[in-house]
């Protein structure tokens, strides 16, 4: 009932239109225009007409591919009137039933382009963990499996791993368990999950922390690594999380105790108890990997040995790795600013080096590892050794015994009897 009287007035405009465009002057333009000239044509033509979506197609000749603006709004949706659609004007004198809108391109509200962007960082962030998560995992399975390369240096990393695959794996249970009905009613357990999730976030900082006090000792304060005993390391990664944690969650239950602990309420610091020791050995880690760098360049840049081959390789690996993990939580304390492009900048880098966090560490502490590539190289080599043993085993057990020796043994029976 409503659309009728409307497209009566969209007619009325074309005709309009048409009418105008039928004062000008004469004259040829090119075959395809957005305002082609229109006069009295002769022979086969289409006459004006209004399409569906209420753009005004004018009188065209046959043959003519006409570009009309893109319509200003469409069922509530802004788009870009620079644009173009195109009609074709048939042979047999009628418009062409589809219209090519393909040019036409919606404008994007601040709300919309803000959903957008957050959906495509939400997909990334489940991609990085994901690929992190798989990646972290083998690396797991090979530092358990080889036990020939279970050295300190070595436990230390499998730690490292092990620490990001539990933080990875209450990412996901955040993500999937966490919801608004969830966040309001603000349960224990939702809480308890919190928690986990930032423990292991710091114990990711503490075993870099380990890392980085490992070097610095071996290769700084030359102390034998002989001396330095694994209970320190686990101490430092896995046990003074825990009271950090535990300090933090007490904070949030007097001062901060509304949904699930994320977020913080303004005036309220509590955060800062996890977050200070974060950034406190973020720091003190910059400053051994300063010293391990001088140490390393000047005095055993000439040294060869096996031992300080692999001090140097695993300080390469802190050199990318620490950065990088520093670099992620920093950019939690930066204000991107109010530009648009900066914002969307800071969301999308933010969620690449946050998620993929995992599968740098293991690419760098043990898919790039020599020892753990020599351990597994010499596995697959003694794998194929017994296979191919055990197929020539069965290949003897499967030879028939000749004829000819058959007969032998049976007439050297008959001339015994």
């Amino acid at each position: 009932q409503h659309l009728l009287p409307t497209h009566f007035l969209l007619v009325l405009g074309c005709t309009a239109l048409q009418s105008n465009l039928d004062l000008q002057q004469p004259g040829r333009g090119p075959q395809t225009s957005a305002y082609p000239v229109h006069f009295i044509l002769a022979g086969p033509q289409c006459n004006a007409s209004v399409d569906l979506i209420g753009t005004c197609w004018p009188r065209s000749a046959v043959g003519q591919l006409v570009a009309r603006p893109c319509p200003e709004y469409f069922y509530g949706v802004r788009y870009n009137t620079t644009n173009n659609g195109y009609r074709e004007c048939l042979a047999n004198g009628s418009w062409a039933a589809r219209v090519n809108y393909s040019q036409c391109q919606e404008i994007l509200s601040e709300e919309r382009k803000s959903k957008l962007h957050y959906h495509i960082a939400v997909i990334i962030n489940y991609l990085g963990h994901c690929v992190s998560l798989g990646a972290l995992l083998m690396a797991f399975v090979l530092f358990m499996r080889l036990r020939s390369i279970r050295c300190l240096r070595n436990i230390i990393h499998w730690n490292l791993i092990t620490a990001f695959i539990l933080r990875n794996a209450t990412w996901f249970v955040v993500q999937l368990t966490m919801n608004p009905e969830v966040h309001e009613s603000n349960v224990v357990w939702c809480r308890l999950v919190t928690a986990a999730y930032n423990y292991f976030h710091v114990t990711n900082f503490f075993w870099m922390f380990g890392e980085g006090c490992y070097l610095h000792t071996a290769i700084v304060l030359t102390y034998s690594t002989d001396k330095l005993r694994k209970w320190m390391f686990i101490c430092i990664g896995w046990c003074i999380p825990f009271p950090i944690i535990v300090a933090w969650a007490i904070g949030k239950l007097y001062y901060d105790n509304e949904k699930c602990w994320f977020g913080k309420r303004a005036g309220v610091y509590t955060d800062y108890i996890y977050q200070g020791p974060m950034i406190l050995v973020l720091l003190i880690n910059f400053i051994f990997l300063f010293n391990i760098v001088r140490i390393l360049m000047t005095k055993l840049r000439a040294s060869t040995t096996s031992e300080t081959i692999q001090y140097r390789k695993a300080v390469k690996a802190t050199l990318v790795l620490l950065p990088l993990l520093g670099i992620t939580y920093m950019l939690f304390f930066v204000n991107p600013g109010e530009d648009e492009i900066s914002r969307i900048v800071f969301i999308y880098f933010n969620s690449f080096l946050e998620s993929f966090q995992g599968f740098f560490v293991s690419v760098f502490y043990c898919f790039l590892n020599s020892e753990v590539r020599s351990a597994v190289r010499k596995r697959w080599h003694r794998w194929q050794d017994k296979h191919s043993i055990r197929a020539r085993v069965a290949r003897a057990m499967s030879i028939p015994t000749s004829p000819t020796r058959v007969s032998f043994h049976s007439i050297k029976q008959s001339t015994a009897v």
